[in-house]
C-alpha cells in the first residue's frame, strides 16, 4: 500500500518560504534547509503542509486563511500543547512534536511544527480505489474502535491531562456552544437545526466519569501501517481534544459513520460504507464491550456528532458565503448542512443510529 503523500500547494494557501526558512534556522538551530515544501489533502479545517529537509520530513500546521472570526477552532497552541502532554504520558500514537510559533509576522498567523509519521491515510475519495479487501477492512474498523477505547483508558488524573478542559457539565455546556455558533454563522433558516437544538437540551443525559477526547477521531486522521493497514501508527489533528463524557466522542465518530445504505452526501466524505466496515450499531456494541461503559443512549451522542458537524459545515460555507475564501468545494455546503440536520431529526424520530 502505497503512503500518504501530499500534493501541489493549493491556489490561495501558499506559504512565505523565505519567512518560514528564517524564523526555522533562528528558532530551531540544526532545523535544516527547507527543499520542497507541498499540502496534504482536505483542508476543510486547519491546513497540513510537508516540508522536506535533507535530513528528515516535518508536517507543519495552520489555521486556514480568513479563520480568524472563528479562531476558537484553530488554537495552534492548545493543538501543539496537546500532543505535548500526550507524548509526555507516553501515549504512543501521535507524532513528536517539535516547535510552536506565536509570532504571527511570520506567517501572519500562529502555527506549529511536528515530525512526519510515514504511512497511510484512508480518504474518501481515493480509498475505494485501492481494492482492499473486506476482510482487512472489517479488521482495520475494529481496530479504530479499539484505538478510540485506548485513548478513553487514559488516567487524566495522574497525566495532568485533566486540565485541558472541565469536565463539569461538559454536555450541557458543548451543547448550547455548538448551538451559539450556529447562530453566529446562520445565513438561512434550516428548521431541523432549531428542532434539534431543543431537543438536545431537553434530553440532556446524566453524565459518564470523564476521560481524554479527541472529538475528531476518523479514518482520515489516522495514519495506518503500509505493510498492515489495521495497525494505526498515529491519531492525527488533536484541535478539538479536550476532557469530558466519553460517549460524546463515540457519538461524534458515529456520526462520520456512513453506510452502504445511505445517501451520497454521507458517503462522500467517509469510507465506512466500503464492504467488511462494522456498521453503527456493531461499532457502539464493540466499544461498550472493550470499554465496559453503557451505550444505551448512545443515540443522544450520535444525534449531538451530526448537529454539531453541521454547524462546522455552516461556518465553512459562512467564510465562503463572506468572501474570506474563493475555494470553491465549500459553494454547496449549505445543502450538507440541511442534509445532516435532517438525518439527525430521523435518528431521534427513530430511536435508532
Amino acid at each position: 500500500m502505497t503512503p500518504d503523500r501530499p500534493t501541489t500547494i493549493r491556489p490561495g494557501e501558499e506559504l512565505d518560504l523565505t519567512a518560514l526558512q528564517a524564523y526555522l534556522n533562528d528558532a530551531f538551530p540544526g532545523f535544516g534547509e527547507i527543499t520542497d515544501i507541498a499540502q496534504f489533502p482536505g483542508g476543510y479545517s486547519n491546513l497540513t503542509y510537508l516540508l522536506k529537509t535533507p535530513a528528515k520530513e516535518y508536517v507543519l500546521r495552520r489555521p486556514p486563511f480568513g479563520a480568524k472570526d472563528i479562531k476558537g477552532g484553530h488554537d495552534m497552541d492548545r493543538e501543539f500543547r496537546v500532543l505535548s502532554m500526550l507524548k509526555a504520558a507516553g501515549y504512543r500514537t501521535i507524532p513528536e512534536p517539535v516547535i510552536f510559533c506565536e509570532d504571527e509576522t511570520v506567517m501572519n498567523c500562529p502555527f506549529y511544527v511536528m515530525e512526519r509519521v510515514p504511512g497511510v491515510i484512508l480518504r474518501a475519495q481515493t480509498a475505494p480505489k485501492l481494492g482492499i479487501s473486506p476482510e482487512t477492512m472489517r479488521r482495520l474498523s475494529e481496530s479504530l474502535v479499539d484505538t478510540l477505547v485506548e485513548l478513553h483508558a487514559l488516567d487524566i488524573q495522574q497525566t495532568g491531562l485533566v486540565h485541558l478542559g472541565k469536565p463539569e457539565g461538559y454536555i450541557r455546556r458543548q451543547v448550547e456552544g455548538w448551538h451559539k455558533r450556529y447562530l453566529a454563522a446562520q445565513t438561512d433558516d434550516v428548521p431541523a437545526m432549531t428542532e434539534l437544538a431543543r431537543w438536545l437540551t431537553d434530553a440532556l443525559p446524566a453524565e459518564n466519569a470523564p476521560t481524554l477526547l479527541h472529538n475528531d477521531f476518523k479514518y482520515d486522521n489516522v495514519v495506518l501501517n503500509p505493510d498492515d493497514l489495521p495497525d494505526i501508527r498515529a491519531v492525527l489533528d488533536w484541535e478539538m481534544c479536550t476532557v469530558g463524557d466519553p460517549l460524546m466522542d463515540l457519538g461524534t465518530s458515529l456520526s462520520y459513520w456512513a453506510e452502504s445504505t445511505d445517501d451520497l452526501f454521507r458517503k462522500s466524505f467517509n469510507l465506512t460504507h466500503l464492504p467488511g466496515n462494522l456498521t453503527r450499531r456493531e461499532v457502539a456494541d464493540r466499544y461498550a464491550e472493550r470499554s465496559g461503559r453503557d451505550v444505551s443512549n448512545i443515540v443522544y451522542y450520535y444525534v449531538f456528532g451530526l448537529f454539531k458537524n453541521s454547524v462546522v459545515i455552516q461556518q465553512i460555507y459562512t467564510r465562503y458565503k463572506k468572501g474570506l475564501t474563493n475555494d470553491e468545494r465549500f459553494a454547496g455546503l449549505l445543502w450538507g448542512v440541511q442534509a445532516l440536520s435532517g438525518v439527525a431529526v430521523q435518528a431521534v424520530d427513530k430511536g435508532t443510529i
